[in-house]
């Protein structure tokens, strides 16, 4: 089975790292464009615009999965398969995927018994499941130091040590990228205020130092 994906970062031996199927032929393009026989197309790069979205339902009938953890289907506008894709979660051993309809499920099942990757399907609501649980995380995190309880490093050095994070919420707000978080937060404290991003997690999104 032929896989493209559609991404500035990775190779092909590191997605062959993160779905190990032996009969799986990776092909990493660097712009949307057919790949010969690809069976699917992760597009890891996504972004909801309109020409994107469009470019990429011209491959069909291929599966099309993009890496979309804040916009829903609804929001995108098109039937493509939604991913958790943000840094840390393609090497988890099950991966969180949205689907549109039956028919899509049944098409990702197979996909994914070949790539031999756990997956599990998660209501189309922003975030998902584990990105919002972390984001959460994160944003008390900030909370915590805005309030100067303590500092970033025992912050994270608390969570690593307390829950078996592999983590701290510093950390990975640094590898996941503060713009993400922020963006997602956003989105969910539009129907919860509870999720409305702290002061100092703002300011860091918007690239200013908090004193």
């Amino acid at each position: 089975m032929t896989v493209a994906a559609i991404t500035e970062k990775y190779t092909e031996e590191q997605l062959a790292g993160f779905f190990p199927g032996r009969d799986v032929e990776w092909t990493v393009l660097r712009k949307i464009e057919a790949a010969p026989g690809a069976a699917a197309y992760f597009d890891l790069d996504f972004v909801p615009d309109k020409s994107r979205c469009e470019a990429l339902s011209r491959l069909k009938p291929a599966l099309i999965i993009v890496n979309a953890v804040t916009a829903t289907i609804r929001d995108i506008g098109f039937p493509f398969v939604r991913i958790n894709g943000w840094p840390g979660f393609l090497e988890r051993s099950v991966h969180e995927l949205v689907v549109p309809d039956e028919s899509t499920a049944e098409r990702v099942a197979d996909v994914y018994k070949r790539l031999q990757r756990g997956y599990r399907l998660v209501p189309d609501e922003p975030g998902m499941i584990s990105a919002r649980i972390l984001s959460t995380i994160i944003n008390e995190a900030y909370f915590t130091w805005e309030e100067k309880v303590s500092t970033k490093e025992e912050i994270d050095t608390a969570m690593r040590l307390g829950t078996n994070y592999p983590l701290g919420p510093f950390e990975w707000s640094e590898r996941i990228g503060i713009d993400r978080i922020a963006g997602l937060l956003w989105s969910l404290s539009r129907t919860n205020p509870d999720y409305f991003p702290s002061g100092a997690l703002i300011r860091a999104a918007e690239g200013l130092k908090y004193d």
